[in-house]
C-alpha cells in the first residue's frame, strides 16, 4: 500500500463520507439483502460494469486504486457508511477496488433497486447524490483516475484527449513528456513516434496509441450497451444545454430515453468559464459545471448516454425512426429531439488547421488558460462566449487581445460582460479587426491581423488564438428529411408552416399542424441553437428542452 492520501484526508467533511442514521438504514433494508463477509473478500474490482452499493453494518472495508506499482488508498468505510460515487448511476465501469478489512454485515443493494430508491425517497437520494457527486470530484482533483495519458503539451491530440476525458468527468493522470524525461526514454525505447503520443494506458491494462475519442471511450466502457431490438420513446441528440433540459424531463416523466452526444455534455455553454446571466446562480457557475450536475441529474432518472458517437443518418421513411450511428449501428425511436446545436465558424486563413489544438482553440477552459499563462492570447469573436472567455484568460494571461469584426458590442454581447471587459486593465479592445496570416512550424509563433478602418496590417509575437466567432448548425445529415432555413437551421412550429406553404417538398401529412417546435417530420423536434429563430441564451436552450418532452407526450399519444 503506497502513501497516497487518503480522500478522506482531502475532503474531512460529512458530505463526501456522511453516515446514515439508524433510521435512514432501516429505509434501505426492504429493497436490500444481508451480506455476511470477510477480511480480504473483494466486492467490486476496476472495470466492473454491474457493481452493487453497499451499506456497512458492522465490520470495515477499504477502497483503493490500484497502481502500475502499488495500490493508493482513497478511503476507509465504517458501520453507517456506504459505497459508490457517480459510476454508480452512470453505467460506466468502476474505477476503485473495493476489499473487506475487518468481518461484519452489509447490506448489499443492486443498480434497479439503488435507482428506485433515488427516485422515491428524497433525503436519502440527497445524501447519496451529493456524496457520489463529491466523489468524483475528488478522484478528479488528485488524479484518481484508471486511465494514464503520457502527452506533449505541443501535441495537438494530446489537448483533444486531455480535453474529452476532463469535460466528461473522467479522472486521468497526465504524464508530461516535455518535463518527464524517463517516459520519453521508456517510449523511445518502444520505438513510439510523435504522431503516435498521446500512450494512453487504459484501466491498467490496454496501452492505446493516439487513440480517437470513440476507441477511448470503448476501452473505458463509457457507453451504455446498446440493444438493436429496443424501440426508445425519445433519441436527444447533443446534449448541450437543450439535450440536458430534454434528457432530464424525459427521462424524470418515465420516457425510455437515450442522449447522444458526440464530444462532451455541455455543448459551447461547457466550454464557457463562466456563466453569470444564469437564474439561481447569482456567483455564477462554469459550463462545464452546469453540465454535469444535469447530466447526473438525467442519469439519476434512468436516462442513458452515449459519447464520442454521432448520428450520420435520419430515416425518415418510416416509423419508429432510424437514427444510424457513425459505427453502422441502427437505433430506432418513436420521437427525436434535435439539440446539435452550432459550432464556431472559421475564419477564413490558409494555414488554420495546422494550428488546431496548436495555438488554436475553440474552448477557454481551465485545460487551456494553464497553457497561455503569463503570455499574450487573442480572442476572437463578439459574442458572449467571447467575452466570457476573455475575462477568463485576463485571470492568468498577461494580455487578451480580443478581436472584432464590426465596430461594437452592444447588439452581440450582455451589457454586464461589456463593462467587464472595458474596465479590465489586461483586455486591449480592436474593433473591425480580423487576423490575415499565422505562422509558425510545429506550434503557432505569429499573428498578423488587420485593422480594416485603416487598412494597416501589423505582426505580433503571439502563440495562442482562441476563436468563438458566428455559428453554422449542424444539419448537413438532415438536408434530406427536414425543412431548413437558407442558412441550414431548422424550421420548426409557426416558421415551418410558412415555409411549407410555398414548398411542396416537404409535405405535411397530418390533419393538425406542426407543434411549437416540431420540424416537418411529425415526431421530430428542435431545440437549441440548432433551431431556426432561437434565442441564443442558456435558459432558452433549457427551456426548449423541457418544453420539447411535453411535446414528445402528445406525438407519441397519437401513436
Amino acid at each position: 500500500m503506497s502513501t497516497w492520501p487518503a480522500m478522506s484526508a482531502l475532503d474531512a467533511g460529512t458530505q463526501t463520507f456522511p453516515v446514515l442514521t439508524s433510521t435512514q438504514i432501516d429505509r434501505l433494508r426492504h429493497s436490500s439483502k444481508m451480506r455476511p463477509v470477510q477480511p480480504g473478500e473483494i466486492l467490486f474490482r476496476p472495470g466492473d460494469t454491474t457493481v452493487s452499493f453497499f451499506v456497512v453494518l458492522s465490520g470495515k472495508m477499504e477502497i483503493v486504486q490500484p497502481g502500475l506499482s502499488a495500490e493508493r488508498l482513497i478511503t476507509t468505510h465504517n458501520p453507517g457508511e456506504f459505497t459508490g460515487e457517480v459510476s454508480m448511476i452512470s453505467g460506466q465501469r468502476c474505477l476503485v477496488l473495493g476489499r473487506v478489512t475487518e468481518p461484519g454485515e452489509f447490506l448489499e443493494m443492486n443498480v434497479e433497486a439503488l435507482r428506485a430508491v433515488i427516485a422515491k425517497d428524497a433525503e436519502i437520494s440527497e445524501i447519496l447524490m451529493r456524496a457520489f457527486i463529491l466523489r468524483r470530484v475528488a478522484l478528479i482533483t488528485k488524479n484518481l483516475g484508471n486511465v494514464i495519458v503520457m502527452g506533449s503539451r505541443h501535441s495537438g491530440d494530446t489537448l483533444r484527449i486531455r480535453e474529452f476525458l476532463g469535460r466528461n468527468g473522467y479522472p486521468h493522470t497526465y504524464v508530461d513528456l516535455d518535463t518527464d524525461k524517463l517516459s520519453q526514454e521508456l517510449l523511445d525505447r518502444f520505438s513510439v513516434t510523435l504522431d503516435q503520443v498521446p500512450v494512453v494506458i487504459c484501466d491498467g491494462r490496454t496501452v492505446l496509441r493516439n487513440p480517437s475519442t470513440q476507441e477511448l471511450a470503448g476501452c473505458l466502457g463509457m457507453n451504455v450497451d446498446l440493444d438493436a431490438t429496443q424501440v426508445y420513446d425519445v433519441v436527444i441528440i447533443g446534449a448541450g444545454p437543450a439535450g440536458l433540459g430534454a434528457a432530464v424531463y424525459a427521462a424524470s416523466e418515465g420516457l425510455d430515453s437515450l442522449l447522444i452526444e458526440t464530444e462532451a455534455p455541455g455543448g459551447q455553454a461547457g466550454s464557457s468559464s463562466k456563466i453569470e446571466n444564469y437564474l439561481g446562480f447569482p456567483t455564477g457557475i462554469s459550463g462545464q459545471e452546469l453540465a454535469s450536475r444535469a447530466l447526473h441529474q438525467a442519469q439519476k432518472f434512468g436516462a442513458k448516454m452515449l459519447v464520442a458517437h454521432s448520428i450520420v443518418k435520419l430515416d425518415c421513411a418510416r416509423r419508429p425512426y432510424g437514427l444510424v450511428l457513425d459505427d453502422g449501428a441502427v437505433l430506432q425511436s418513436r420521437a427525436i429531439i434535435i439539440a446539435t446545436g452550432a459550432r464556431y465558424k472559421k475564419p477564413a486563413i490558409e494555414n488554420l488547421k495546422q494550428f488546431e489544438g496548436q495555438g488554436v482553440y475553440y474552448g477557454a477552459t481551465y485545460m487551456e488558460a494553464q497553457l497561455c499563462e503569463s503570455e499574450d492570447v487573442i480572442v476572437i469573436g463578439g459574442g458572449n462566449s467571447a467575452g466570457q472567455a476573455a475575462v477568463f484568460l485576463s485571470q492568468t494571461a498577461r494580455k487578451v487581445y480580443m478581436l472584432v469584426r464590426s465596430g461594437g458590442l452592444t447588439e452581440t454581447m450582455s451589457r454586464y460582460l461589456i463593462q467587464r471587459i472595458t474596465e479590465n486593465p489586461n483586455i486591449e479592445l480592436h474593433y473591425n479587426t480580423e487576423i490575415k496570416k499565422l505562422n509558425g512550424d510545429t506550434h503557432l509563433e505569429r499573428v498578423q491581423w488587420l485593422d480594416k478602418k485603416t487598412g494597416q496590417t501589423s505582426s505580433h509575437e503571439i502563440r495562442h488564438v482562441f476563436i468563438m466567432a458566428g455559428a453554422s448548425p449542424r444539419t448537413e445529415w438532415l438536408q434530406a428529411c427536414l425543412a431548413l432555413d437558407d442558412k441550414g437551421f431548422i424550421l420548426t412550429g409557426r416558421d415551418l408552416e410558412a415555409a411549407l406553404r410555398g414548398n411542396s417538398s416537404f409535405g405535411w401529412h397530418l390533419a393538425r399542424s406542426p407543434q411549437m417546435l416540431e420540424t416537418s417530420m411529425p415526431g421530430v423536434f428542435a431545440v437549441g441553437d440548432v433551431r431556426s429563430g432561437n434565442v441564443k441564451r442558456v435558459a432558452s436552450a433549457v427551456g426548449e428542452g423541457a418544453i420539447s418532452v411535453h411535446l414528445v407526450h402528445r406525438t407519441l399519444a397519437e401513436l
